[in-house]
């Protein structure tokens, strides 16, 4: 596969806070746009928990290290929206997302990468879902609820 065109396997990062508040980022090429730190592996052989890592730092300057990153162990399978269909080799149409989560203070410090986010906003667990233009990462978020009940996560 050729570099110039995005690997369709990516990861969905919900962070989050002890009390379940939801931090969300607005798209700059979508403003309106809202959703969890979301980025493609950068080469086939790149270990999804260094993705989810990388793209929590490039995104929003948390280091991952100081925090418990957890793989949730959930794949979701969609449909590229065509909008962005273009940065995929012809003919891919689809992508595998895997979900992880990180826990973090609500005071954490948030740097976004502006040419990335706008905006970023902490939001309860229901509304951060509703806001999210992306159903499966709607869908994460509302199983942090029982997650977090379940396991202790955080």
């Amino acid at each position: 596969m050729s570099n110039t065109f995005k690997i369709p396997e990516s990861v969905l990062v919900v962070i989050y806070s002890p009390d379940l508040e939801i931090l969300l980022l607005e798209r700059a090429d979508k403003p309106g746009f809202w959703q969890s730190v979301t980025g493609s592996k950068d080469s086939l052989d790149e270990v999804l928990e260094f993705t989810a890592q990388r793209e929590v730092m490039e995104e929003t300057g948390i280091d991952t290290q100081a925090h418990a990153l957890s793989n949730w162990h959930l794949a979701n399978v969609y449909e590229i929206y065509p909008t962005w269909r273009h940065r995929y080799a012809p003919g891919v149409t689809h992508n595998k997302e895997y979900v992880f989560g990180l826990c973090v203070p609500r005071d954490t410090s948030v740097t976004l990468a502006p040419r990335e986010h706008l905006r970023y906003q902490w939001l309860p667990l229901q509304e951060a879902a509703d806001l999210c233009f992306s159903a499966s990462n709607a869908e994460a978020i509302l199983q942090l609820r029982q997650r977090h009940k379940t396991s202790g996560e955080h």
